[in-house]
């Protein structure tokens, strides 16, 4: 089993910065691809952002130009960093695992998952 821990989540004002970062711990494997989702109050799951074991990354549109995924491979942690924060952002924000080595994008795609970190953006 795949234990995945974020952090760095909190309450930010509109126009800020924030770094996530995620940890997986227990039974790794490699290669993996890791990504993050996001889920806001009362919405379906949504796919952020994913990168490969070689670093190659797709972004959703709405992130795009503004957030930046990075992993270390031999720390088993991916980070998120996220510039330009709009209230629209705010959302509990996942890290996930999946065991395909292209991106993907569709939750089901991914075997494990982290409790979720909080991210709050006030205007």
């Amino acid at each position: 089993q795949v234990q995945l821990v974020e952090s760095g989540g909190g309450l930010v004002q509109a126009g800020g910065s924030l770094r996530l970062s995620c940890a997986a711990s227990g039974r790794t494997f490699s290669p993996y691809t890791m990504a993050w989702f996001r889920q806001a109050s009362g919405k379906a799951r949504e796919f952020v952002v994913a990168i490969t074991w070689s670093g190659a990354s797709t972004y959703a549109d709405s992130v795009k130009g503004r957030f930046t995924i990075s992993r270390d491979n031999a720390a088993n942690t991916v980070y998120l960093e996220m510039n330009k924060l709009e209230r629209e952002d705010t959302a509990v924000y996942y890290c996930a695992v999946s065991r395909r080595l292209s991106v993907v994008t569709a939750t089901l795609n991914y075997d494990y998952w982290g409790q979720g970190t909080q991210v709050t953006v006030s205007s």
